[in-house]
């Protein structure tokens, strides 16, 4: 008997944390990486107008932005943050109005950026079948 009470072990009431915090150690990591990735867009410096907001009805708007040189860039794609053609516009606008037709488009042009081709953008837009376009602006409010 005492060779078996010898033998029996005391249940272990711990809790091993360790790899808890390996865990923890590698989300953090993820976390750090991936944070400043899920900023998207192009960076311009959009008008002041007093105009009124969108309607919140109209959802995921196709958004055409000119930035400071004048370069073309979706919000739609595979890489919203490359510029495009003006050629590359007009198949992709095409295409989402084929599958989306009242689609609302926007243009978002930098507040440095020659009128023309804001104005190039536009044509752009007709070209690939848009019937309206919106133009947006920073809220004077």
């Amino acid at each position: 008997m005492s060779k078996q009470a010898a033998s029996r072990k005391a249940p272990m009431s711990e809790i091993n944390v360790v790899p808890y915090i390996d865990v923890m150690l590698v989300l953090l990591v993820i976390f750090m990486i991936t944070a400043p990735l899920l900023k998207t867009g192009v960076e311009i410096d959009l008008p002041d107008a007093a105009a009124k907001p969108l309607d919140a009805d109209q959802k995921d708007p196709i958004i055409l932005t000119v930035n400071q040189e004048g370069l073309l860039f979706l919000n739609i794609g595979d890489d919203p943050d490359q510029s495009l053609s003006a050629e590359a516009v007009m198949i992709k606008v095409s295409a989402i109005l084929k599958n989306r037709p009242g689609a609302p488009v926007l243009v978002a042009g930098d507040t440095g950026v020659d009128y023309g081709a804001v104005i190039r953008g536009m044509t752009i837009l007709q070209t690939a079948g848009v019937k309206q376009v919106g133009l947006m602006t920073e809220s004077g409010q």
